[in-house]
């Protein structure tokens, strides 16, 4: 039997109306909606459905919708699954999912993460750039060779590497990058993700997270930092906590997964992202996209196929 793996987006797969048709047909996904709003004390429902798009792209905000759509549309999907991971934020919802922790605890972290996150580093003092066709080594020889901080944070796919640090050395090497013959440009983003400068925002998240009960989670969550699974609340909360200033191990934790016997990816939540990238891992893996209820029947037909194969 095959093995289906629930991949969750993190932030840049927001958009507004996100989440809206699964909340309209189901029961399910209207109540994530309501306890979300509940937990934050705020209309986080209206944000995702209507916005505006200048407030829901806010990282405190982008954050806790993220999720909150993700889950919403999990749970009216409401098909089986075996595994489970998110790339970087999406790592909340995986473990939502798994059942490690509830939505409620997980909406209000994710909104102290992005605040967490943008107060770490004044605005503008840092960036990120996606840099495309330079492998591992070449991006991290420059990084290393630049005056300034500058580092390796996302290892998304083949060719595809996400820097991060001081603005000047993350254009420094940007600059350096493009003369070897990548591509490089800078992200739209409001702080540097998953580089050291978050340690800030790590330990003060870290306090928050052992505040929370978590849960032994009901199946295996691949994480971030070190791509491959753990099985246990306490090492589901220290990944959250390293996540934040270490790289997103995303390719190597999808090799993995396929390694371990996953033949079909299901991307839960809005946005294709993550399918994009699987194709660049591994063009032969199986995958589906699902954003709302019109992606459901192809979605539960091809989990029913992978899982009796």
């Amino acid at each position: 039997m095959g093995k289906v793996a629930f991949v969750f987006p993190g932030q840049g797969s927001q958009k507004v109306g996100m989440g809206r048709d699964a909340f309209e047909a189901s029961d399910a996904a209207r109540r994530v909606f309501e306890e979300a709003d509940e937990a934050l004390g705020e209309n986080l429902s209206q944000l995702c459905f209507e916005g505006p798009e200048e407030d829901l792209k806010l990282t405190a905000n982008t954050q806790p919708a993220v999720l909150t759509a993700s889950i919403a549309i999990l749970r009216a999907l409401d098909a089986p699954f075996d595994i489970v991971a998110g790339h970087s934020l999406g790592e909340y919802s995986a473990h939502v999912a798994a059942g490690t922790l509830p939505l409620r605890d997980a909406v209000r972290l994710v909104r102290k993460r992005g605040e967490y996150m943008q107060e770490a580093v004044p605005y503008g003092q840092g960036s990120m750039a996606a840099v495309l066709k330079a492998d591992r080594g070449l991006v991290e020889r420059i990084c290393a060779e630049v005056p300034g901080l500058v580092e390796a944070v996302n290892f998304n796919s083949p060719g595809q590497i996400v820097i991060a640090g001081e603005t000047s050395a993350v254009g420094e090497a940007g600059t350096k990058l493009k003369a070897a013959g990548a591509r490089a440009s800078t992200l739209p983003v409001s702080a540097p993700f998953h580089s050291s400068l978050m340690e800030p925002a790590e330990a003060r998240l870290g306090a928050d997270i052992e505040r929370v009960a978590f849960s032994d989670p009901r199946v295996p969550v691949y994480v971030n930092v070190d791509a491959k699974p753990i099985g246990d609340s306490s090492a589901a909360k220290d990944a959250l906590i390293r996540q934040v200033s270490r790289p997103v191990l995303w390719e190597e934790s999808v090799r993995k997964m396929i390694d371990d016997g996953v033949s079909l990816f299901v991307e839960v939540g809005p946005g294709r992202v993550l399918s994009g990238l699987l194709v660049r891992i591994d063009k032969d893996a199986g995958r589906v996209s699902v954003q709302g209820p019109s992606d459901f029947a192809a979605a539960r037909d091809a989990i029913a196929e992978a899982r009796s194969s």
